[in-house]
Parts: structure tokens; sequence; C-alpha cells
């Protein structure tokens, strides 16, 4: 479900797009160096978003820097890095190792359980470091597993566990703006979840996976009901979001928020057609 939360980039000026990218590398950065090699290649937008947002509501000092890496040795890449950065890398990885956990235990692929493997002492770290979010992933994976044993097709029953994990991961202190953190994040999440689900059916019904939309894809107006379900969804997170009292990078917040979070489906498509 990684892939959603990203910027409609054409539609940035020159100053957001390179703050975008700074974060986005300042995050690779600390990925390999709290967790190593492994760690960066988990390195996702979605993960960047947060980055951005508790970035813009908490103000914390942040480090510009230009440095080479891996992928671009020849030039050094700008970078924005702060607390966190940290915060969100750790969530990243812990997201990652559970995901692994979970295309194991559905499709029993050896590299997912090889890279579940690789990323288990990771995690053991971070669950001592975060136990509260780590507790909110564990309990909403094993309802949504429940769920999927279920086979259940209550679009809206399966989609809140997935909005209750990221409700806890966009809380990153406890304090008054969490009463508006986890609603937002309730419901990105439970958007995230049914975009995936509807951007997936098509290949989950050949494979014989499990999606609660299994049934319903072939009806007339489909996408277009689903469309808006969508629709409402976000416009709740939007609602939420609207309440913070963020300044900085709120440009790029909207954008990714209002154009960006469609991006991917809409790309999926215009190749469909």
């Amino acid at each position: 479900m990684f892939g959603y939360v990203t910027a409609n980039k054409p539609e940035l000026k020159i100053r957001e797009f390179a703050r975008y990218r700074g974060f986005y590398c300042g995050l690779c950065r600390r990925l390999r160096r709290n967790y190593g090699l492994s760690g960066q290649l988990t390195l996702t937008y979605d993960m960047t978003f947060l980055i951005i947002l508790l970035s813009s509501l908490y103000e914390p000092e942040t480090q510009e820097s230009r440095k080479r890496c891996l992928v671009h040795p020849g030039r050094r890449q700008f970078m924005l890095q702060n607390e966190i950065s940290d915060y969100a890398a750790a969530m990243n990885v812990l997201l990652s190792h559970d995901h692994f956990a979970d295309n194991w235990q559905d499709e029993k692929k050896l590299r997912s359980l090889v890279a579940m493997k690789i990323f288990a002492g990771k995690k053991k770290r971070i669950v001592r470091q975060y136990p509260r979010q780590a507790r909110a992933v564990r309990e909403a994976l094993a309802e949504l597993a429940e769920r999927e044993r279920e086979d259940c097709r209550d679009i809206d029953a399966v989609s809140r566990p997935f909005g209750a994990l990221m409700a806890e991961l966009f809380v990153w202190r406890e304090d008054s703006f969490g009463n508006i953190l986890r609603p937002f994040g309730f419901y990105l999440g439970k958007f995230i979840y049914i975009i995936d689900a509807w951007m997936d059916v098509e290949d989950d019904r050949k494979k014989g996976c499990y999606n609660p939309f299994a049934e319903r894809c072939g009806e007339p107006d489909f996408d277009e009901r689903v469309r808006d379900m969508l629709d409402g969804t976000l416009r709740m997170a939007v609602a939420e979001f609207e309440k913070l009292p963020c300044e900085q990078d709120l440009a790029l917040l909207r954008n990714i928020l209002y154009e960006g979070v469609w991006t991917k489906s809409e790309r999926k498509q215009k190749d469909d057609e």
C-alpha cells in the first residue's frame, strides 16, 4: 500500500520541488545511517509527506546540506534533515517489515521471507523506541488478516484497521495536535487502503487473492462509485488537515493532498485506455 501519498510534480514550483526532493533525499540519508543499506531500500514518498507535514507543524531545526549518494555519485544532492526524519525512517522500516511479513503470509514468496528476516532485528529496536506505534501496526494488521480470513466485503469495515494504523503513525508526540492528526491519519489511511484495493482488484482476481471489491468490479458504474467513495474519504482527511496551523510548505502539502494522491490511479487509467 505504498506510493500513493506523493506530489503532482509538474504542478510544483521550482522551490517547492527542491524542498520536496530535499526532504526525500534527507530521509534516504537517515535510513542509510540508522538502518543500513537494507533500510535505505525501503525509501518511500509516503513517509516524505509525513516529514513535511510534521516539520511544518512543529518547525524543528532543519539541517540543509549537499552530499553525494550511491544513486547520484557524480553530483551532490540537496538534503533537508531534522529529528522528524529519524521518526519517519523508523516508521518506514516498521511498516516495511510488516509489509514483507504480510506478503509472505499471503503469497509465500521467498524474497518476502528473506526481507522479513533481515528487518526483524531492526524492528525490535523500533518497537522499544516507539511502543505505541508498533502496537498500533501489530493490532491493525492482525485485524486486517482476520477480515481477510472472513472474506469481508464491507469496505468500510475492512479499511478501518489501516486507518487506525495511520492515525497513530501521524501522532509523533502526544499533545493537543493529536486531536487533529489522529482523525486526519485515520481518513488518509482509509483512502490509501481503498484506492490500493481498487487498483489491484483485477490482478487479485486473477491470482485468487483476497480483495474486498472482487465481487463488485464487474458491476455497472463500479469505478465511478469507488471514485465517489474515495473522494468522500479524502474530503474528510482534508477537512482535518485544514485545521492544522501549517504555514511552511503549505502549498506543497496541498499539492500532495489535493492532487498528488490521485496521480497513480490516473496514470493506470490512462494506461488501460
